[in-house]
């Protein structure tokens, strides 16, 4: 049975009529050969990835602007604000309205360049070296220089969300650092594409219940606030409520 992109070993083996063994030794072998992540009792589709982050900027960009319109009502003058690697962040970023008045932490360059082009912004840039797939610092110093902040929100870069898997990343040091950032924020927002719904990364990020605002497109699949409503998510469809 598929759930949310989930496909569940008794389900499989109830419908192609052989053993439960069968189809976890198929699902180990499907897993590592990366074409799907192995979770308890089934499996999930890879998230998407293979892509750097200056690649991604171009791609599907209405798509994320929608989501960015959908973010900005979250972010208010006064907050500390963290905005973590992601191309849909970095539209965030694009459209916050010139001269709202707030601080702004980011550990990517491409968005802290952003950043620093509005005037009502005070930046602040966490650094270290720059992982070329996250197109961001999230190794050891980068740790300890966002370890002494609390963000009023963390707007949350993601690689897969589901449900029971939670918010997953590629690289273990990437999911160190947003799991680090988003404990120590008060709030946790993530705004992504439907490519990401029900599929998983290799490393665990938070628990999905964590995330308190999951925006999501327009045309997400239908149980999509049923399912992460259900663990006490706020689920916002981009452009309105669904119809």
């Amino acid at each position: 049975m598929r759930l949310s992109g989930r496909v569940l070993a008794v389900d499989l083996a109830q419908e192609f009529n052989v053993s439960e063994d069968t189809i976890r030794r198929d699902l180990r072998e499907l897993a590592a050969a990366g074409l799907c992540e192995r979770v308890y009792g089934g499996a999930l589709p890879v998230a998407p990835g293979g892509t750097t982050l200056t690649q991604r900027v171009g791609e599907a960009p209405e798509r994320k602007a929608a989501l960015a319109a959908a973010a900005i009502p979250f972010i208010q003058a006064g907050m500390t604000v963290f905005f973590d690697a992601s191309s849909t962040n970095l539209a965030i970023a694009q459209a916050i309205p010139a001269g709202l008045e707030l601080t702004a932490v980011t550990n990517t360059p491409l968005i802290a360049a952003v950043l620093m082009e509005n005037q009502g912004i005070d930046l602040i840039v966490i650094g270290g070296k720059i992982v070329p797939q996250v197109g961001a610092a999230v190794g050891a110093k980068a740790q300890r220089d966002v370890s002494v902040l609390r963000p009023d929100l963390c707007i949350l870069g993601v690689c897969g969300v589901d449900v029971k898997a939670g918010l997953t990343a590629f690289e273990y040091e990437d999911a160190e650092f947003k799991r680090l950032v988003a404990r120590n924020s008060a709030t946790v927002l993530a705004a992504v594409t439907n490519d990401k719904l029900g599929t998983s990364a290799p490393h665990a990020v938070i628990a999905t219940q964590e995330c308190a605002t999951l925006i999501v497109e327009h045309d997400a699949p239908d149980n999509a606030a049923m399912n992460y409503g259900s663990q006490g998510i706020d689920v916002i469809y981009a452009g309105g409520a669904k119809s």
